[in-house]
């Protein structure tokens, strides 16, 4: 079996009945890619599709996927949620949060990331939409807003749900031993979910399944060199 990395304390609320994924990642190591190849490849995904909840009373929410070139490519910007929370406490996710009464998707991203690491609103350049999700959990509808910043700023958590603000680089996410997929439940409603375990953190669930899209709208125009973390 290959080595893992061996990623983070993050608690994982397996089912009684799961299994190992055979799902691969749409593109593979190396990926060498750049934010003006990203927002090339959301042109198909514009921002301002119709919100649609899969189900009754679940709560509009917007995330920002927020993107820098870095010396390796592209890099996103990840928050690890703090411990006292009632939900999600601990887990790896983008920030985001709920749609206030008559905001779109758009604001609502650029507010929270505003509330929760100190980034202007300004500095973001709107690229795209990746798909909406629909959470049982926490019976959330998720906008994921990607958006791109002029350079890696030093952000720092400025809310007390936030524990970490970090840069990945997405070329990480590809490596060899960094993901994996699991099925959850039995053969006839299962579910897969998506897993990267990094070097001390593991981002699973809403966010690693943002981060999979993320990646398939860049397969066949991630492994061309774009300038940037080239070799």
């Amino acid at each position: 079996m290959e080595a893992r990395r061996p990623g983070g304390a993050q608690h994982i609320p397996r089912p009684a009945v799961w299994s190992l994924g055979d799902a691969p990642l749409p593109v593979s190591h190396p990926l060498c890619v750049s934010v003006e190849q990203i927002a090339a490849a959301l042109v198909v995904a514009p921002i301002g599709r119709p919100v649609a909840p899969a189900f009754e009373g679940a709560r509009p929410s917007a995330v920002l996927v927020a993107l820098t070139d870095g010396p390796d490519g592209a890099e996103v910007l990840l928050t690890r949620r703090a411990e006292h929370l009632s939900s999600h406490r601990g887990e790896m996710s983008f920030p985001g949060g709920r749609l206030d009464d008559g905001e779109t998707p758009l604001a609502a991203a650029l507010r929270e990331a505003n509330e929760e690491v100190g980034l202007d609103p300004a500095a973001v350049e709107p690229l795209g939409e990746l798909e909406h999700l629909n959470t049982v959990v926490s019976r959330s509808y998720i906008v994921p807003i990607v958006g791109r910043l002029p350079e890696r700023l030093d952000l720092a958590a400025t809310s007390p749900e936030v524990e970490r603000v970090l840069w990945l680089p997405l070329a990480e996410l590809v490596r060899i031993d960094t993901y994996r997929s699991e099925r959850w439940g039995d053969r006839a409603t299962d579910r897969v979910l998506h897993f990267f375990e990094l070097d001390d953190e593991t981002v699973w669930g809403a966010t690693a399944a943002v981060l999979v899209n993320l990646l398939d709208h860049l397969a066949g125009t991630a492994q061309r060199p774009s300038g940037v973390g080239a070799t």
